[in-house]
């Protein structure tokens, strides 16, 4: 019963095949063992994680950021995530900014995790995702998640190979959505979507984030029906007219139907249709500052592609238009072309919330009453973080490993304690040199086995991938 069939080139859906943990089928001739990080052979990798695909890293589509002002970038956000609560409430325009300048790679994950709300709705709801993850499911949902594993991103690493780590936390983030939200169920759309959280942050906080998207920057969207997308299809055509009147005039020749165009692009949040580089700016962007950096994308492409009578010439029929707009322009998908055009491009909340009302006033006169009641949509992180009540406490972060450097300065110790541990430091070094020790255990030295500092840390097996408590991805 999912709700919509995505037209990726991978309609696999009537492939009886199965992910089960025992199962024997391979996905693009890969070993069914390997556990989804990595790729056999002469594979080459690149620096988002591709081995092939439409999506795999081109020197010309990305920008090249100079590694010390990536360095400046990361100590900037490192300041701002310590007070993430003081920076929303009287910075919001510089963090904006920042996210429009593009996000550290190695701070992303947590940047959306905080700019989403998910790391406050975690907090809110310790143990809920662990308690989820280990109930069985719905038959009905389970069957079709599983049958939709191997068609996300079978070109990235992470998920190239059946049965690997990528693809069981991909079930399960999708698995425990269905049962926190079981009038909703699952919608295939959301496994893209779901998948690209998951490149950059563990499973548990993957599903918080997925959960934000779907309640706050776009809700009804994954509901029966899909009356949201094709609502926000109509404000897309009316914003258009605005925007390019020829692609606008065009399109309504051609009886091209906004849905046909743009279903994919806003549920996926364009992670199958930019390249890479251009598909991170836009996420950075849209968890900061909502669903009008979609539209916003939306209308660059469809101006850009079909915005003059030039550009016209060779599309006068409805196939040639929808075949136009389905192998667009790579220089208009460029990752610093894109994001200029999007933030050139002035459209707002307010605009973007009047055309809603006009177009659901519209849908009643024509349709009746919605079936679905969503809540109503929050314009991005700063929305979402005032209509969620939250502490200090929430936001806090909580590393995996906390290292006390030998050299950091007591600053907590009186002088008194220090004095005291000074003495029996002195003490203790006055008794090793009168009675050397027979062995002395270099920590940083490489060995097979573990560390005797380390002993009663205990590794889980292979089978599951850390939780975010157990592992810091971040850094």
């Amino acid at each position: 019963m999912a709700r919509t069939e995505l037209s990726n080139g991978l309609n696999l859906r009537d492939n009886p095949e199965k992910l089960t943990e025992n199962g024997t089928g391979s996905s693009h001739g890969l070993n069914p063992e390997v556990n989804g990080n990595v790729v056999p052979g002469e594979t080459q990798v690149d620096k988002y994680g591709f081995t092939g695909g439409a999506q795999q890293y081109a020197g010309d589509s990305a920008e090249e950021v100079p590694t010390e002002v990536l360095r400046q970038r990361e100590a900037k956000w490192l300041e701002m995530l310590n007070s993430w609560d003081k920076w929303m409430a009287k910075r919001h325009k510089k963090v904006k900014e920042r996210c429009q300048k593009g996000i550290p790679p190695s701070l992303r994950g947590r940047a959306w995790l905080y700019l989403s709300g998910g790391k406050v709705k975690r907090e809110l709801n310790q143990g809920k995702f662990q308690k989820l993850d280990e109930e069985q499911g719905d038959p009905k949902w389970v069957d079709i998640i599983e049958r939709d594993l191997h068609r996300q991103f079978p070109f990235h690493e992470m998920f190239a190979a059946r049965g690997g780590h990528g693809q069981q936390d991909l079930f399960r983030v999708l698995k425990a959505y269905t049962l926190y939200r079981p009038d909703e169920g699952y919608c295939q759309a959301q496994a893209p979507v779901a998948a690209v959280l998951l490149m950059h942050m563990p499973a548990e906080d993957a599903f918080w984030v997925l959960v934000q998207i779907c309640e706050k920057y776009l809700p009804g969207y994954y509901s029966a029906g899909l009356e949201a997308i094709q609502l926000d299809g109509e404000i897309l055509y009316a914003l258009l007219q605005q925007v390019s009147s020829v692609a606008y005039r065009h399109l309504k020749k051609q009886k091209l139907e906004p849905t046909l165009c743009m279903t994919e692009w806003f549920m996926c949040i364009f992670s199958r249709t930019l390249p890479w580089a251009s598909v991170l700016r836009v996420w950075d962007m849209f968890l900061c500052e909502g669903v009008k950096i979609l539209f916003k994308v939306g209308l660059v492409l469809l101006k850009c592609t079909l915005g003059s009578q030039q550009k016209l010439k060779d599309c006068q029929s409805l196939y040639e238009t929808m075949e136009l707009l389905r192998a667009i322009n790579p220089e208009y998908m460029q990752e610093s072309f894109l994001v200029h055009e999007i933030i050139e491009l002035t459209i707002s909340e307010t605009k973007i919330e009047k055309e809603h009302n006009a177009q659901l006033r519209r849908w009643k006169e024509s349709h009746g009453d919605l079936h679905c009641k969503s809540p109503p949509r929050m314009h991005g992180a700063k929305a979402i973080m005032t209509s969620e009540p939250h502490s200090k406490q929430h936001l806090k972060q909580r590393p995996a490993i906390t290292v006390e450097s030998p050299l950091a300065p007591k600053t907590d110790v009186n002088e008194e304690n220090a004095a005291t541990r000074s003495r029996k430091t002195k003490d203790e070094d006055e008794m090793k040199t009168a009675f050397p020790s027979q062995e002395l255990i270099n920590p940083y030295a490489p060995s097979s086995d573990p560390s005797p500092l380390f002993e009663h840390i205990t590794l889980k097996g292979s089978k599951e991938s850390l939780s975010s408590v157990e592992q810091d991805t971040y850094l």
